[in-house]
């Protein structure tokens, strides 16, 4: 199995797409790229914009050569409605999508569920809802969780998270689980205990605001135990990257626990950790 992480927050964009190969089908988890439109009181840089086109372009590469591709939900820094990635990448395509009609918030299940529905309709060859589910693509099996909190609770909707287990290995993306700060949004990863685990960290960046020190401690006792259940590697990324201290909190996580590594999607890739969104400041003053 082959896992290419296309876009994270370590490497400048808000994303978390990922292209995972097996002999039997190609996979890609959340098509989208975004920017935050405002930081700091800074819109994006110029940087940030040029990165952006970049990720847009590998994704729709990658997205061209793909039999599957899964919408985790319906935020558009994991869909994309044809702004920057053309909506080809569906034509002929297999969509599992997250269920628009039940979990689900106001906005999703109102607009953004239907406008991408809308959009893929008469190009994908089969869409189908994929909660809780499991698919067969030869020897390749595509699982999903039943629906989870985008993070601590309801407001920002719901999400599902997806395993690609072939040839004895396993591989689970939780998208926007904030933490996990939750028992069952971690309880997935602790079941299956993939080999490689592609977790959505903690929004510190956002501490006593949008995340209590009560949440982020449960975050960090959820991430200490699913690195110690067997899990060998755990790319933590997409919110928690947008925090230069990450590396602290990482500390924490670890800190006397016997259990898999913990990285980012860029030092996984072997690519330099670049926080253009958290360096935003510093790229206006340069």
């Amino acid at each position: 199995m082959k896992v290419e992480l296309l876009a994270f927050d370590s490497m400048g964009v808000r994303s978390m797409c990922t292209f995972v190969e097996t002999p039997d089908v190609k996979v890609m988890i959340d098509p989208g790229v975004a920017l935050a439109p405002n930081r700091f009181g800074l819109p994006p840089h110029q940087i940030e914009l040029e990165r952006m086109g970049k990720a847009a372009e590998r994704i729709a590469e990658r997205g061209m050569e793909a039999d599957v591709l899964v919408i985790s939900h319906y935020h558009y820094d994991h869909h994309d409605p044809g702004d920057v990635i053309p909506l080809e990448i569906y034509r002929g395509k297999t969509v599992l999508v997250k269920d628009p009609n039940n979990d689900i918030n106001r906005s999703q299940r109102d607009f953004r569920a239907p406008l991408f529905l809308g959009m893929v309709k008469g190009r994908a060859s089969k869409v189908e809802v994929a909660d809780g589910k499991s698919f067969a693509f030869g020897k390749t099996r595509v699982s999903f969780s039943g629906a989870v909190f985008h993070g601590s609770n309801s407001a920002l909707g719901y999400v599902i998270q997806t395993m690609v287990e072939s040839e004895g290995m396993k591989v689970i993306h939780t998208s926007d689980v904030e933490g996990p700060i939750h028992e069952d949004q971690a309880s997935f990863l602790l079941k299956e205990r993939p080999d490689l685990a592609i977790i959505d960290g903690p929004m510190t960046y956002m501490l006593g605001y949008r995340t209590s020190k009560e949440q982020l401690d449960s975050a960090i006792r959820n991430l200490r135990q699913i690195i110690t259940s067997g899990v060998k590697e755990a790319v933590v990324d997409h919110h928690f990257l947008r925090d230069l201290k990450f590396r602290e909190y990482i500390q924490a996580i670890t800190e006397g626990a016997d259990g898999g590594k913990v990285i980012t999607a860029a030092e996984y890739m072997g690519q330099p950790n670049e926080l253009l969104e958290a360096r935003r400041k510093e790229l206006y003053r340069k």
